[in-house]
């Protein structure tokens, strides 16, 4: 018998022993770790058991099995409790589960399952049919589920309430999503004070006002978007339109905007908003007739955003415009290697000027092309291109870049 179990052996005789003394010191018995261990399994395995029973809407199994951990009191209690209410609360047993929840809360206060506890309790109530005013509940992400939960239900209730908050000193968090509660509704009252928010609301709220418009959708949100447009001389206001118009997938307006704004940042925006939509024919379209190289460069990015590798071969092969025509040997280098790589091995071999050769190296670079930089190294009589495309090599995680390396030391 080792030491550490004669220890145990001997404590546990004492306390099989008559009653000691009043006042005696308590005799604490150590469990050896072969002991922890196999507790820990074992309330792993109920907890796993519980939460099978949850996954097969077994409630009443995931309530036994759930309180069998609790009753352990180790790693996995305060998420029992959790779940062992939210079986409860399924199974039709409301008030059961508020008392687990109390339970939760004074036995766990500071665990994150007593945070998830209060959001669980605030919607059994709700289901009870009990109306929970928001200003009464303190946690800003309960009281937003108050709100929402009323918006649905009675927005003429909650309506007041969001003013209030929009108006308050709550916080921006707090106002942002009282915004999104009232986007959601098709209560005319809340669409009224989302108008007057998006378009003469604080700057940060204005923002985020215009983009819950696109969020929402529909041709009244549309409308309103459309005269925001127009009305406000404010630029980061209207570009703020152009982001909601993407938003709602709006092409039409932001297509019209592109060719017909005289404002150039506006036209290169709303040319950037038509690329994430991967308007590819609008992008092609107003190339051909923009006036300003400026514009016409967010052009190519977009068609790069929008994936229209043919239409910047295009544009790399036939534009006059070297800056242009370099442009899109960039936007091209971002496209992966298998599409673009022999492509842009051709413009290296056809075009012999230093920016278009820089360009490719740049673009064979980005895409991790160690191969075609290798076979440009091997054939480039440039003392100060073969330099660029070796340093470039050099800084590549790539076996073909690796291998030329060795072959490159070895001349």
């Amino acid at each position: 018998m080792n030491t550490r179990t004669s220890f145990i052996f001997a404590a546990a005789l004492l306390i099989g022993a008559p009653a000691l003394r009043a006042g005696s010191p308590t005799i604490t018995v150590w469990a050896s770790d072969d002991d922890q261990e196999s507790k820990a399994d074992k309330e792993q395995d109920l907890y796993d058991e519980g939460t099978d029973a949850l996954d097969d809407h077994d409630w009443a199994r995931a309530i036994k099995e759930f309180d069998k951990v609790v009753r352990m009191k180790m790693s996995h209690a305060a998420a029992a409790l959790f779940f062992k209410a939210t079986a409860q609360a399924n199974m039709g047993s409301r008030s059961e589960a508020l008392g687990t929840l109390l339970d939760l809360q004074q036995w766990y206060p500071k665990s994150k399952w007593a945070e998830d506890g209060k959001a669980l309790e605030l919607e059994i109530r709700q289901k009870s049919g009990q109306h929970i005013e928001p200003r009464r509940v303190d946690d800003e992400e309960l009281k937003l589920m108050a709100l929402n939960s009323i918006m649905q239900n009675e927005p003429e209730r909650a309506i007041p309430i969001i003013e209030g908050i929009l108006s308050g000193n709550q916080s921006s968090k707090m106002k942002e999503k009282a915004l999104f509660v009232l986007s959601q509704s098709s209560s005319p009252r809340a669409m009224e004070i989302l108008s007057r928010v998006a378009k003469s609301g604080p700057p940060d709220m204005q923002s985020r006002a215009i983009r819950f418009l696109g969020i929402s959708g529909g041709q009244r949100a549309r409308d309103l978007l459309a005269e925001i447009y127009t009305t406000s001389t404010n630029v980061e206001v209207k570009k703020s339109v152009l982001k909601a118009y993407m938003i709602a997938g709006d092409r039409g307006h932001l297509f019209s905007l592109a060719k017909g704004e005289t404002n150039s940042e506006l036209r290169a925006e709303a040319v950037m908003q038509l690329g994430v939509q991967g308007a590819r024919g609008e992008l092609s379209e107003l190339y051909s007739t923009e006036p300003s190289i400026e514009v016409k460069k967010k052009i190519i990015q977009a068609m790069f955003i929008g994936g229209s590798a043919d239409k910047l071969n295009e544009i790399a092969t036939t534009e006059k415009n070297l800056d242009l025509k370099v442009t899109a040997i960039r936007n091209l280098g971002l496209i992966g290697g298998s599409r673009t790589g022999p492509f842009l091995m051709s413009m290296y071999q056809s075009d012999t000027r230093r920016e278009i050769r820089e360009a490719v190296i740049n673009g064979l670079f980005v895409q991790n092309n160690g191969k075609a930089l290798v076979e440009l190294a091997r054939q480039e009589k440039d003392r100060d291109l073969k330099h660029e495309i070796v340093q470039k090599l050099s800084v590549m995680h790539n076996k073909d870049a690796s291998d030329y390396l060795m072959e490159f030391l070895r001349e």
